[in-house]
């Protein structure tokens, strides 16, 4: 069964003994609503953005979203051999024990024990039934642009790519990686140069997946391919006062059980995608911004940009290698 969005205002909201005292610390109350400040203007809040907003801001910190009860999932739900990976468990703990201490189960308000967020993203083959926007649309485009004329293929390629989060990661980079080009520079021999450097793709997709908000009714993981670029659109602002220029020197998590789950998960074996630089899907150190920087850099030439779009969504833009070359030098390549 899948979640409306008052099941996920529902249970955000849940996790608040009294949202007016809360309320009243962090936006203005009128008799008309709740309002937040835009700029010069004030706009009322609605119900969805009041949960999202709840969520991230509570000074009590009592519960994060990824470590809430997802209401329609049994524990049954939770396939052994995806939560297996995640378990250190001893020869005493029941299936129940393990679940909760790495954090992908609690008990609900009735006491039962159910899966968490986080267990539903990691635990499940697809975590769409309960979170209906968790999964990665990635499009290559035709061109340098969107374009919808008529009698025009403007879509090269296209997926919905579901599954647990590191399933989605490895299935976008598979995605970049089959529907990117490849250059070549003749010196004393050939030298394929791709598009894209795919450790950096990896960071990017792993952090998209690891830190966006999953609270953010209707708004997905967007992976979009263009001749000179690609990019990558995560939902949610920056969390914990970071900004976009601090991004390379911070480090702050929105979803922690997801990112500690995701530092258990080891990396499958791809070797089309040559990412033997990790055991794990992410380090917890802080790296992952610097080395989409760098090596996007070291590759095209052009620092790849972070972009904060309406404090709701987080753009990367990563600049291909050789956009600025005759089209000619670059072939499609497919894998096999």
């Amino acid at each position: 069964m899948k979640l409306d969005m008052n099941d996920q205002v529902k249970y955000t909201l849940a996790m608040f003994n009294s949202i007016s005292e809360l309320l009243d610390k962090i936006v203005h109350q009128s008799p008309g609503g709740y309002f937040h400040r835009v700029g010069s203007s004030k706009r009322q809040m609605p119900p969805d953005y009041l949960a999202r907003l709840f969520q991230q801001r509570s000074q009590a910190r009592l519960i994060r979203f990824d470590e809430q009860v997802v209401p329609q999932a049994n524990l049954d739900d939770l396939k052994e051999s995806l939560w297996q990976r995640f378990s250190t468990q001893r020869t005493l703990d029941s299936n129940e024990d393990a679940l909760i201490k790495i954090g992908m189960a609690r008990q609900d308000e009735d006491g039962v024990i159910r899966p968490t967020v986080s267990g539903i993203l990691v635990g499940t083959e697809d975590p769409r039934r309960w979170l209906p926007n968790a999964y990665i649309q990635a499009v290559a485009y035709r061109g340098v642009e969107i374009r919808t004329d008529n009698n025009f293929n403007y879509q090269l390629d296209a997926d919905d790519l579901a599954g647990p989060l590191d399933t989605q990661v490895i299935a976008a980079c598979t995605f970049v990686r089959k529907n990117m080009r490849i250059g070549a520079r003749k010196t004393q021999g050939r030298m394929d140069i791709p598009q894209y450097d795919m450790i950096a793709v990896f960071e990017a997709l792993v952090n998209a997946a690891a830190h966006r908000d999953y609270s953010i009714y209707g708004s997905k993981i967007r992976l979009r391919m263009f001749d000179d670029r690609l990019e990558l659109y995560s939902p949610g602002t920056i969390p914990n006062t970071m900004t976009v220029d601090s991004l390379p020197y911070r480090q702050s998590a929105r979803n922690e059980t997801i990112t500690s789950l995701l530092a258990r998960c080891p990396v499958p074996v791809r070797d089309n995608l040559s990412l033997s630089h990790r055991t794990y899907m992410m380090d917890k150190r802080g790296e992952g911004v610097p080395i989409i920087l760098q090596r996007s850099r070291e590759l095209s030439g052009h620092s790849p940009e972070y972009k904060l779009i309406d404090d709701a969504e987080l753009l990367l833009t990563i600049y291909a290698a050789g956009s600025d070359k005759d089209a000619s030098c670059l072939s499609r390549m497919s894998l096999s």
